[in-house]
């Protein structure tokens, strides 16, 4: 007689992030910003049931990235219509535009992780909150 195979074990949750831990990964989550949109989220969904302020912090910085991918599809939408436009002079100018919003990008998550590092809690001023 065979016997049955033995049922894998259910995985178990993973233990709660401690305070010092739970600031360190929201500190991550608005400093990750610099590079772009996935350090945020992969912090994001990691995280997010594991401490409360990063769940909060998390999803303030990837609700800018997400505002900030949308600006930089626009912007590449606008660039390339207005150059053909103007044939092409405007993406002589449109460089300006495109380090404006690397600019933003950069100073704000700074900012941002800086002010979480610190203990406080961190609300970029423009941002669109999708993510609730």
């Amino acid at each position: 007689m065979t016997t049955p195979a033995p049922q894998p074990a259910a995985p178990q949750p993973a233990p709660p992030l401690t305070e010092a831990e739970d600031k360190q990964w929201a500190s991550f989550a608005h400093f990750g910003g610099v590079l772009g949109i996935l350090p945020s989220l992969i912090i994001w969904l990691v995280f997010k049931d594991r401490g409360a302020k990063t769940n909060v912090e998390g999803k303030e910085a990837l609700n800018f990235q997400i505002t900030l991918v949308i600006a930089w599809v626009a912007l590449f939408i606008i660039t390339a219509i207005l150059t053909a436009v103007t044939f092409g002079i405007f993406g002589l100018i449109a460089w300006v535009l495109y380090l404006a919003i690397f600019a933003v990008q950069v100073i704000f998550s700074i900012l941002g992780g800086v002010k979480v590092n610190g203990g406080e809690s961190y609300r970029y001023p423009f941002a669109l909150r999708l993510i609730k």
